[in-house]
């Protein structure tokens, strides 16, 4: 079984305004991602910073289970343990985040396909780069649990080197995220999107 987490908690400081929410291709940018994850995973949680009511309220309505990070302003670390905490016991995690509205559900499903067939960390890779989501085998939920701070899962990708798997993907979306309003305009006037 493969969990998903939507990390969907960031402050947006560069977009200047709550860019999950913020409309591409006619509905909201999060729901992009969300329905890429949605059918890879048979329990799909979303994680949500405090005195977001909104997101919280569209994630749920969408199919999520949404949790409140609390600490989600002390970094990205932070939001993803909340979310790791949360995912049911013994289950594969596929971690992927809100702001990356372009990746395919084929990549994700991949990614998920990697991890029941045995992978230990499964990263897609686009023209020679990792992008996300990223898949953990369920031995690695308790060093996701402990994430904290800025850090993300890199650390966890860096200190078990030899567990990760690359899988090459058609599919430029694994490498998209949206930071900036420029960003959004960029992908808004890409109809793929």
């Amino acid at each position: 079984m493969t969990a998903g987490i939507l990390l969907a908690a960031g402050s947006a400081s560069r977009f200047g305004a709550q860019k999950l929410l913020a409309p591409l291709h006619g509905r909201p940018l999060v729901l992009h991602a969300l329905t890429a994850l949605l059918p890879a995973v048979e329990h799909l949680i979303a994680v949500v910073g405090p005195n977001n009511d909104t997101l919280a309220a569209l994630l749920a309505h969408a199919g999520a289970s949404v949790v409140v990070c609390d600490d989600a302003a002390l970094g990205m670390g932070h939001s993803l343990a909340c979310g790791a905490r949360h995912a049911p016991t013994g289950v594969d995690l596929l971690i992927a985040l809100g702001d990356m509205p372009q990746v395919t559900t084929t990549s994700v499903r991949l990614i998920a396909a990697a991890l029941t067939d045995g992978a230990g960390i499964a990263v897609p890779v686009y023209a020679g780069q990792r992008g996300h989501p990223v898949g953990f085998a369920a031995r690695f939920t308790p060093l996701l649990c402990g994430l904290t701070k800025d850090q993300g899962a890199r650390t966890v990708l860096l200190a078990h080197a030899d567990a990760v798997q690359e899988f090459a993907v058609d599919d430029p979306g694994v490498l998209a995220d949206v930071d900036t309003p420029a960003d959004l305009q960029r992908l808004s006037e890409n109809p793929a999107g």
